[in-house]
């Protein structure tokens, strides 16, 4: 080799070290590869996915693995090749998929899905306590000493409830749209448009409860040109509201004269009221129905925990409505399901770094054991039923995880 020659190899050696080569990110010193599974829901009406590929990408970014079943986020429109790029590893189905140490879904497992579970595992989804067999369902998650977590019950470092803020403000925004939806004479309500145009009274919408599902859906109320009307048992609740509403809503607590009257001049009734012991009180009877006027709609987002309309059943997607002494209800469960990409980018907007921060714990016990606003997503840890409401909901065996947690050292 001429001394020219080997110049010219030596320059460009110097040259490619200074270009990024493809290689696996290393995984943390200290820190846990993660074998994270997406199932394509079985429910016809769940469109939501808990990761988009930019979120799938970021984790294996970091050196995780992700499987995901073909097809599960078409409904939201991803496509399974915005996955693979992402780096995901396409499954053919679910039992593949549901092999993974660690599951990440919407919907609660079907007692199917439980079955093909291994023993040990975690699985993160929601857990609507009012559905079928989800005594019979929580006794198989025990029998397989998973780690069930729920979206309703993780919290953030200041005791927020991340997931359910998120989809509550979707269901927010949406509320109003549907009910002006049902308002119409085509959909067989009362005629009415909603909202306030020159020359003809506004309508009158009125509203149970004071968080989050009522901030967004007032302001899009009084948008319009509504009349919004807001009750609440906690005046502190109002008091925040009207100071971030800025504008002249009524507010008023829970009293049974006033809320009566205010429903018999109802156009729009939104009932966003939430528990922390798992099923809403029946606010509104059977007997106030009655009372409102023909074609007025009822649109009841706490159904997921029973509704707090007496005449309220859940409804579905496909069929979300049906008419009760003349009043429509609009009961689904899933608002945000209306609204899968967004509702899947703000799932993902979450989960992230609760993920990326297991995976820097070492694994999902210490998750549980360094974080107190994580342990309080754990409803169910290696056979014990850890949340008490839905131990006592379903009479099943309660054991604080402190102590759980606790024995393991």
């Amino acid at each position: 080799m001429t001394e020219e020659m080997h110049e010219s190899v030596t320059t460009l050696i110097e040259e490619t070290r200074i270009y990024p080569q493809e290689k696996l990110a290393p995984i943390k010193k200290g820190a846990q590869q993660l074998n994270i599974g997406i199932p394509k829901e079985t429910s016809t009406y769940e469109n939501r996915v808990p990761l988009t590929p930019k979120a799938v990408g970021a984790l294996t970014a970091n050196g995780h693995r992700v499987i995901i079943e073909s097809g599960t986020g078409v409904a939201a429109n991803f496509s399974d090749e915005e996955y693979t790029e992402a780096g995901a590893n396409l499954a053919s189905g679910a039992k593949e998929v549901f092999k993974s140490d660690m599951i990440v879904k919407v919907e609660f497992p079907t007692a199917e899905e439980i079955d093909w579970m291994t023993n040990k595992q975690t699985i993160i989804s929601t857990i609507h306590a009012e559905e079928q067999d989800i005594k019979s369902r929580l006794e198989l998650l025990n029998q397989k000493k998973a780690i069930a977590i729920g979206y309703e019950f993780i919290e953030d470092k200041v005791g927020g409830l991340p997931i359910v803020r998120a989809m509550s403000e979707i269901a927010g925004v949406s509320v109003i749209p549907i009910a002006a939806e049902y308002m119409s004479a085509d959909k067989k309500g009362a005629g009415a448009i909603l909202g306030g145009i020159t020359g003809v009274p506004p309508t009158n919408v009125v509203i149970i409860g004071a968080g989050t599902v009522t901030e967004y859906a007032s302001r899009t109320a009084i948008a319009l040109g509504a009349s919004v009307k807001i009750f609440d048992r906690h005046l502190y609740k109002l008091h925040r509201l009207k100071h971030i509403l800025s504008a002249s809503v009524f507010t008023s607590t829970i009293d049974q004269v006033a809320l009566r009257k205010a429903l018999l001049e109802a156009d729009v009734v939104i009932c966003a009221v939430r528990t922390e012991k798992g099923q809403v009180e029946k606010i509104i009877t059977e007997e106030m129905v009655m009372g409102m006027k023909k074609g007025t709609v009822i649109v009841d987002v706490s159904i997921d925990e029973g509704g707090c309309v007496a005449t309220s059943v859940p409804t579905n997607l496909k069929k979300p409505v049906f008419t009760k002494h003349g009043v429509i209800h609009y009961c689904v469960p899933n608002i945000a399901s209306r609204y899968p990409r967004t509702s899947t980018k703000a799932l993902s907007n979450i989960f992230t770094p609760i993920l990326n921060g297991i995976s820097n714990h070492g694994g999902v016990d210490q998750m549980i054991f360094e974080n107190k606003w994580f342990m309080k997503g754990v409803y169910s840890y290696k056979g014990f039923m850890t949340n008490y409401h839905l131990a006592n909901k379903f009479n099943l065996r309660f054991k604080d995880l402190n102590l759980l947690m606790a024995a393991r050292f």
